[in-house]
């Protein structure tokens, strides 16, 4: 009886301390499962709790609105300045570097007796002006004539002179940019000359006159020899907010001006201005790719405008290049570039007589608006005043 008591009592031991000892353990594991008390909860399983957005605000400075970074606007285009403006400056400007001719001439025909010196000095001042020998030989032939039969003096010297210059520089040329679009396409002009004539600062001038008056202008950088070209035209053209057509380096110049048109048709663009590579007048191969891309053009629109750039300071080597252009292009208008300086204003009248083809812009200076039209009775007042 005794033995089966103390039996019991063992039992009832062993399950209390089991007991015991399986609770310790649930206890601990479940503790462990939770975090301690003083570590925080991961920020991903972090959730708001309800009037956090009420919470006293971080001492953080807040951003006013001059503080804060607005996004950088797309930078303003230029304004070009308007025909009449760029005429009344360069009028001038023409008459700094160019009175000595003008002053030449009206020294010798103030003098008090002509005589045959004085008609050779005269002769003499006309041709170092490049003015050429036959045209000078036609005017001092007008003015011996005028101021015989006339009589005049002095006085009317001046205005006899301006008469006959204006006469020899041909007021009756039509001296307008074929730059209207038709119906279908944009008017096309190609840009040719030599190199060093300032072919591509003029294309991006005359790109500014055609956007101050309004009109979509496209270029096509067709001058793929020359690694800077393009670069150089895209500025210009971004300048004002006109697209440029480009093509690879050394690429086919012809199928970047085709492209540059068809551009200019999806855009229907009023103009697009094409912006070849200079060549060599001696240079047979160069000028016959020159033909081709005319040709190539030809074949989606018109070329409207062939312009020869020449640089006014070659003189008479101007002329020998103007010929070899006329005879591979039809060439439609000159521009003649670096008018002021050394250049002598005479070649105006020669290289229009040589060709039959007006002067339609000239360039002065190297400002971005140094670009005009040509006019003839401006031209010859800024040679006399």
């Amino acid at each position: 009886m005794l033995t089966d008591q103390v039996l019991i009592a063992i039992i009832v031991v062993a399950v209390v301390v089991l007991g015991g000892a399986t609770g310790l353990v649930v206890t601990r594991r479940r503790r462990s499962a939770l975090p301690p008390a003083d570590r925080p909860a991961p920020l991903e399983t972090a959730e708001p709790k309800v009037g956090d957005d009420a919470e006293t605000p971080r001492d953080t400075p807040t951003r006013t609105l001059e503080d804060t970074e607005l996004p950088e606007e797309p930078p303003a285009l230029d304004k070009p300045e308007s025909a009449q403006g760029r005429l009344v400056r360069l009028r001038a400007r023409l008459a700094r570097s160019q009175g000595s001719l003008g002053k030449g001439l009206l020294a010798l025909l103030s003098r008090d007796k002509l005589d045959e010196e004085a008609w050779e000095d005269i002769e003499t001042t006309l041709i170092t002006a490049d003015v050429g020998v036959t045209p000078t030989q036609e005017l001092v032939e007008k003015l011996r004539t005028r101021m015989r039969v006339e009589g005049v003096g002095p006085a009317q010297a001046r205005d006899i002179l301006r008469e006959e210059l204006i006469a020899l520089v041909n007021p009756a040329m039509d001296r307008s940019l074929a730059v209207t679009r038709k119906d279908t396409q944009p008017a096309v002009v190609l840009v040719v000359g030599v190199n060093g004539t300032g072919k591509t600062t003029t294309v991006g001038r005359l790109a500014r006159v055609l956007v101050a008056e309004d009109k979509h202008v496209v270029l096509g950088a067709a001058d793929t020899f020359r690694a800077a070209a393009a670069d150089q035209l895209q500025t210009w053209g971004e300048r004002v907010g006109a697209r440029t057509v480009r093509g690879p380096e050394g690429g086919d110049p012809a199928s970047i001006a085709f492209d540059a048109v068809k551009q200019g048709i999806a855009e229907k663009a009023d103009v697009v201005l094409v912006d070849t590579a200079g060549r060599l007048h001696t240079k047979t191969g160069l000028m016959d790719e020159l033909g081709k891309v005319k040709r190539v053009i030809e074949k989606s629109a018109e070329v409207d405008e062939v312009l020869l750039v020449i640089d006014a300071t070659t003189g008479q080597n101007g002329l020998t290049q103007a010929r070899v252009f006329a005879d591979v292009i039809n060439v439609t208008g000159l521009v003649l570039t670096k008018l002021d300086g050394t250049a002598k204003g005479g070649i105006v009248i020669a290289v229009q007589r040589e060709l039959g083809v007006p002067v339609k812009l000239v360039g002065l200076g190297e400002g971005a608006d140094d670009l005009a039209p040509f006019d003839p009775e401006q031209f010859v007042d800024a040679l006399l005043d």
